[in-house]
């Protein structure tokens, strides 16, 4: 009997979803994917990418009635009429449970978690610190509970894969009550480097035996929010981003890592307010900050201006840098990862970071990188260098279901 689980992964003007069949799955890989797409432009320019599993010669008009998406369509439209088409086709099943991604879960939620009113109060209470992402995800969780009441739904946090780091890399050095008060550093990105480390151990190595050994592993989840993360065979040791999702690496539109001084400076000496700096922080650093031009890297390297090209260079840069401390903190590397939406498409991007990571026996292949194989490293690299596409929603789904068989 199948066990349909529907996902949920809201953004400020999108709502990605994806439809999985988590019956006598014994992995996340196993899981059968039904459908996939997401609504883009909500609120202004509303459309609808549909993706894996929708058949318009099999069940033409219940499709066509999902493309025909009204321009002002918001999110709890497109929830309602995403759930109004799944439950009309034929060839879906009854929607078991609905899975959240949820950005931060704070000190409380270091696990998925079953939403009621009390846990959707300690989720909504987190909102400053991701500002650009928890109002968003716990928005459906409202609609949802409005559309259908009696539908069971549970949160998928990206901070609760870091759980599991020593306490030495979650502890700032501030005084101790604040650390008694959850000020830690929580780590993001966790649900794609969950899935992604399965999928290079259950998929990926097994299918090439000459790959290099070992459990020491960097993943580079390279997206318009960026973060590297350390993990010892599979479980997290450190990552770059911290208490907050504007830490660690430049981004598209974060600035990443910055002295704090340089922060007082701008709110003591420069007269700006603090909601002016973090908004500036948030939305008008990182490549569109530095570059001037734009925040989506697929822009910056089709561009001739220097500008483009410095923002490229410091983006790289930052990497390297980031891999290198991370590197000491597993006291080795064995392999680097790349993933996410830069990670899997920007060949001179990676091939930029694996020569900044030659002091560590990265070797590229030319070739394979420039073809997106999955194994790009030349065959006398001690470091393996792989390109391994990420699926945060595959990871909820299968969370969603084990929060639910508990």
């Amino acid at each position: 009997m199948s066990r349909e689980i529907l996902v949920v992964n809201s953004g400020s003007s999108s709502l990605k979803f994806a439809l999985f069949d988590a019956a006598c799955a014994d992995s996340p890989m196993a899981m059968e994917l039904r459908c996939r797409g997401q609504f883009s432009g909500l609120g202004d320019q509303a459309r609808v990418e549909l993706g894996t599993g929708f058949d318009e010669a099999a069940d033409e008009a219940c499709t066509a009635a999902l493309r025909n998406v009204p321009l002002m369509l918001g999110h709890q439209g497109a929830l309602a009429r995403l759930l109004e088409w799944i439950e009309a086709s034929p060839a879906l099943g009854d929607i078991h449970a609905v899975g959240h991604r949820i950005v931060h879960g704070g000190a409380q939620y270091r696990e998925p978690v079953r939403l009621d009113k009390e846990s959707l109060a300690g989720l909504e209470s987190l909102v400053d610190l991701a500002p650009l992402h928890q109002p968003y995800g716990l928005a459906p969780v409202r609609a949802l509970a409005g559309l259908r009441p009696s539908l069971p739904q549970v949160a998928c946090f990206d901070t609760a894969f870091h759980a599991t780091q020593p306490a030495v890399a979650q502890t700032f050095p501030l005084p101790r009550r604040f650390h008694e008060q959850g000020v830690i550093r929580y780590g993001f990105h966790g649900l794609s480097f969950d899935y992604v480390s399965r999928a290079l151990t259950e998929q990926v190595l097994p299918q090439h035996r000459q790959a290099v050994s070992g459990g020491r592993t960097i993943i580079a989840h390279l997206g318009n929010g960026a973060s590297l993360c350390a993990l010892r065979d599979g479980r997290s040791v450190a990552a770059t981003t911290g208490f907050t999702a504007v830490e660690g690496l430049m981004m598209g539109t974060r600035s990443g890592s910055l002295d704090p001084g340089l922060v007082l400076h701008l709110i003591l000496h420069e007269g700006m307010a603090a909601e002016v700096v973090q908004r500036m922080l948030y939305k008008e650093s990182g490549l569109l900050g530095v570059s001037g031009i734009s925040g989506d890297m697929r822009e910056l390297l089709a561009s001739q201006a220097p500008e483009a090209t410095e923002a490229v260079e410091l983006f790289v840069y930052r990497i390297v840098r980031e891999i290198g401390s991370l590197a000491a903190a597993l006291g080795g590397l064995d392999h680097l990862v790349f993933t996410a939406g830069i990670g899997e498409h920007a060949a001179s991007v990676r091939a930029a970071v694996a020569q900044g990571c030659e002091w560590l026996g990265a070797q590229l292949d030319a070739n394979a990188n420039a073809d997106h194989a999955t194994d790009i490293a030349a065959a006398d690299s001690r470091l393996g260098l792989w390109v391994v596409p990420t699926d945060e929603e595959r990871m909820i789904a299968w969370y969603t279901a084990a929060e639910l068989a508990r």
